[in-house]
């Protein structure tokens, strides 16, 4: 029987990241997928296909609506779907054979095919795709599965009308209409790249606001710039019922209010969220304690198993490819006698639409309602110059702080490259820095960056150019 130091079950970021470290630190590393392709979710068809699409579209986009403004006129522009999605591919298959090639002949790891069930302590069974069954030992067994999109007991995917997002980003062709449920991030970046390529989209959610984790001013400016480009929202309505025709899907819909009406697509693409994979893994018989639909553990990632842990979307916090590969991280240096450590108020969340919207730490609603006495700042992108001379005036930043400390709690941004800047504010927050570090910080001039310095300076009500 092949034996290991340390075993992870799934190559998604959390996974094959924290099979990586193992193997710096010196363990005997295996890695099981029962994929083909390394990389999981977010490598194969999630974050990584899905802003390629987002990129192809959003050129499109500013070649009919921003180039003109430039002095770049283009005529007889056309959307070539199928170099899309070959584009998309590529870059798939680039990244998932590096991640291998990382992997297999850097790092010396073993990748093993096939299911992963965990036998108990120290065992992992292993299921190839004709159905043979094998065992390993390990000392130490890693879990991390990963999560698939939410279902709806009413409204089963078929792939065809009712969609999630890994038939979203294999559309074939543009469809005239197109129903979103749910304004999170994966619902309104795909309802951005079919709305930009000339679908009808409309985005129906339950909650007041989208994007429900961001501050709601800032979420309220993403709403007003995608509604300009196009898009219908139907907020505090949630579907009530669904009917496949033959050319469409008729949802039946009603509101807070108590209004009610239908709604028809020729696709429904439902993003309301994602849940942990952890069915036929083995878990139950193994004794793997759970916390609802996820894996239970405690502070250093153990589950109630001695020598098995888990990462990623599996376990609590927030489902972000990121937080998993810093969990992933994490669980190899503890293992190996190290501090490993994981600031989870310190993750960023983003939704990569034009204008992107990036939040990191609490919003001002939130701290608050924590008891804090708080100050902030905001600035807007047509302040700076930089954002004019890419003819990117719209949007705005925010940042949060502690008014008895100063210590910055959270910020947030909507405007171009919110998702880049905002690694700034969470390597604030991860060094507990005030406002002040931020504002007499030099930024470079002239960048996008200096936003984030006047709006820390905004804090004092001492914003340069706003």
């Amino acid at each position: 029987m092949p034996s290991f130091d340390y075993t992870v079950i799934g190559a998604g970021p959390a996974g094959y990241v924290s099979a990586i470290r193992a193997a710096q630190l010196g363990f005997k590393v295996a890695l099981i997928e029962k994929w083909d392709s390394l990389g999981g979710t977010c490598l194969n068809i999630g974050c990584i296909p899905s802003k390629a699409m987002l990129e192809s579209s959003e050129h499109y986009a500013d070649i009919q609506h921003k180039f003109a403004d430039q002095g770049i006129i283009v005529k007889d522009v056309k959307a070539d779907i199928a170099k899309m999605l070959e584009n998309k591919r590529n870059v798939v298959t680039q990244l998932t054979d590096g991640v291998r090639m990382i992997i297999e002949k850097k790092h010396k790891i073993t990748v093993l095919k096939g299911r992963g069930r965990l036998k108990g302590p120290g065992k992992v069974e292993l299921e190839d795709k004709d159905g043979k069954k094998s065992e390993i030992e390990s000392k130490h067994i890693i879990l991390a599965m990963g999560s698939k999109p939410v279902e709806l007991p009413f409204m089963k995917f078929d792939g065809k009308r009712i969609i999630s997002s890994t038939e979203a980003l294999e559309l074939k062709k543009v469809p005239k209409s197109m129903i979103v449920i749910g304004a999170g991030a994966v619902g309104l970046e795909l309802g951005s790249v079919w709305s930009r390529l000339g679908a009808e989209v409309t985005v129906v959610e339950m909650l007041p606001q989208i994007t429900p984790f961001a501050d709601k001013s800032l979420s309220k400016a993403l709403q007003r710039s995608l509604e300009s480009q196009g898009l219908t929202f139907m907020l505090s309505t949630k579907v009530t019922a669904a009917e496949v025709q033959k050319t469409q899907a008729k949802l039946s819909w009603e509101n807070e209010k108590g209004d009610s009406g239908e709604l028809k697509g020729e696709v429904v693409l439902v993003s309301v969220g994602r849940v942990p994979y952890t069915e036929d893994c083995g878990l139950e018989d193994a004794g793997i304690e759970m916390d609802g639909p996820r894996v239970k553990i405690d502070d250093h990632f153990r589950t109630n198993v001695d020598g098995v842990y888990a990462i990623g979307d599996i376990v609590r916090g927030p489902m972000l490819a990121h937080k998993g590969e810093e969990e992933g991280i994490a669980v190899a240096e503890l293992i190996a006698g190290e501090p490993g450590h994981v600031n989870y108020e310190a993750i960023p969340n983003i939704v990569y639409t034009w204008p992107e919207l990036a939040q990191v730490g609490i919003t001002e609603d939130e701290a608050k309602k924590q008891g804090y006495k708080t100050k902030s700042g905001k600035f807007l992108y047509r302040g700076n110059g930089r954002a004019l001379t890419m003819n990117e005036p719209e949007g705005q930043a925010k940042i949060v702080v502690d008014a008895a400390t100063d210590r910055i709690l959270g910020a947030g941004i909507v405007g171009a490259r919110a998702s880049d800047m905002i690694a700034e504010l969470a390597l604030a927050l991860e060094f507990k820095a005030s406002w002040e570090d931020v504002a007499y910080t030099s930024h470079a001039h002239p960048t996008l960056a200096e936003i984030i310095k006047e709006t820390a300076l905004a804090v004092d009500k001492r914003a340069i150019h706003g």
